[in-house]
């Protein structure tokens, strides 16, 4: 979409129709359909949700059940639709600059600093000039080729490869030696926080680490590291 000589991409509308349409009313539809089937899962032993189906069966043949049970099955899917919003991933694009935007949180990055762009696994990334990652942003990203397009027609630097720095990256290991104690630190750190399933706290701890000159990436649960570039050419404060 086109806007004051800006260009945004996010979800398509369609997309957007059908989240907000059929999430309700397959929640509505479920719901019924727990009505109907209530009894005979309260009669299997080894059937998940035991409690609530048997509780379902009980008050089944009551004029309101399956009313009411639409509605809540209704609910659900329209809390499951904010969920699925939340996650899309907006881009807007200028000659001046790159807004990046999920649910609440946006990043903006002046084109003067964009050394590349591009898709790293599931993740919008965008590099600056030391190698540092100014940007890392997951989650119901667009089209890579509609992203493609409009970083191209803007002219900014992306990569159709993906990561230009990927043979960089080493794995991480508890205390390794090749990192100073404060970053070990910080990846220990991380390490909980990935465990924990802590989106938020991970995600700032990748930004400290970039401060002090690491850029870390995970792969299946695993971190892997590199060092970025200083503008003088030298190895970053990272190095030990």
């Amino acid at each position: 979409m086109n806007r004051n000589g800006q260009t945004v991409v996010g979800p398509h509308p369609g997309e957007r129709a059908i989240v907000w349409s059929g999430f309700p009313v397959a929640g509505a539809v479920a719901g019924w359909l727990a009505t109907l089937v209530a009894d005979w899962v309260a009669s299997l032993p080894w059937a998940p949700f035991q409690g609530p189906f048997r509780l379902l069966a009980s008050v089944a043949d009551r004029p309101l059940t399956a009313v009411v049970a639409v509605a809540v099955g209704a609910l659900a899917g329209l809390v499951l639709a904010f969920v699925a919003e939340s996650e899309y991933v907006i881009v807007t694009v200028d000659r001046d600059e790159i807004t990046v935007a999920r649910g609440d949180s946006s990043q903006t990055v002046p084109r003067a600093s964009v050394h590349a762009v591009f898709v790293d696994q599931k993740d919008l990334v965008v590099l600056g000039p030391n190698t540092e990652e100014l940007v890392r942003r997951g989650g119901s990203l667009p089209k890579v080729a509609r992203l493609a397009a409009v970083f191209r027609t803007y002219g900014y630097p992306w990569r159709p490869d993906g990561d230009p720095y990927r043979d960089h990256y080493r794995r991480w290991v508890e205390d390794s030696p090749d990192l100073p104690a404060s970053i070990n630190a910080l990846l220990k750190a991380r390490a909980r926080a990935l465990e924990k399933r802590d989106r938020a706290d991970a995600a700032d701890l990748r930004r400290e680490l970039v401060r002090l000159g690491i850029v870390v990436r995970d792969q299946k649960d695993r971190q892997y590291w590199r060092r970025t570039r200083s503008t003088s050419g030298r190895p970053s404060r990272a190095e030990p």
